[in-house]
């Protein structure tokens, strides 16, 4: 199986990939990375039409390289993903926490959800089921730290956030690029632990080995 892989942050490619070395390893990968999504809705502030497009043709390029499924790494432009998947259709097109949250509203009731990229927290908590409590926590500064080649002091800073998540049945990472802090949140925090791209590459295994 081919899945094409789109990225907003080139920090998501590594932490995906060592999931599917360890979950799913004879998966074929293919990596599309445009770091300018990232800094443009940063920029903008929201989604545009001009962002959806965008997402378009990526989706239009995955499917041409004759991918089986398309999984997005970027957990802030979901609605220009569901453009995607609308468009694509039946291929499975994946936003980058669906399967993670479908694994959080099975296990508790109060998410917790850390973040490290600001405009995630303006998107994502609707994305959960209305009768979870959502518990929002910024990382400050640990993306910066993360542009700066600076992984350990990225997950500390991500792990001293979690503990104000204390209180949650469970802690949700929203970036990929947070997965190799799990442990160190796990620790920090004293609860259960959900990445993003484990839960994506369990989903993608067992949608496309059915």
């Amino acid at each position: 199986m081919r899945i094409a892989l789109v990225h907003a942050l080139k920090h998501s490619i590594a932490p995906i990939e060592a999931s599917f070395a360890r979950l799913w390893p004879d998966a074929r990968l293919m990596n599309l990375l445009d770091d300018s999504l990232s800094a443009d809705l940063a920029r903008d502030g929201r989604l545009t039409d001009a962002m959806t497009a965008r997402f378009l043709s990526l989706g239009r390029y995955a499917a041409a390289t004759c991918a089986d499924a398309i999984l997005f790494t970027c957990s802030a432009f979901g609605p220009c993903i569901e453009a995607v998947a609308r468009e694509q259709a039946p291929m499975p097109v994946l936003k980058p926490n669906e399967a993670m949250i479908e694994q959080a509203a099975a296990r508790g009731r109060r998410i917790g959800l850390l973040a490290t990229f600001a405009p995630t927290l303006a998107s994502m908590p609707g994305e959960f089921p209305h009768h979870l409590e959502i518990v929002p926590k910024l990382a400050a500064g640990a993306l910066a730290a993360l542009d700066r080649g600076e992984r350990a002091e990225h997950d500390r800073l991500v792990a001293e956030a979690s503990r104000e998540l204390s209180g949650c049945d469970l802690i949700a990472l929203a970036q990929y690029s947070m997965a190799p802090a799990a442990a160190l949140v796990a620790e920090a925090s004293g609860r259960p632990v959900l990445t993003t791209p484990d839960s994506a590459v369990q989903k993608l295994k067992e949608l496309l080995s059915a």
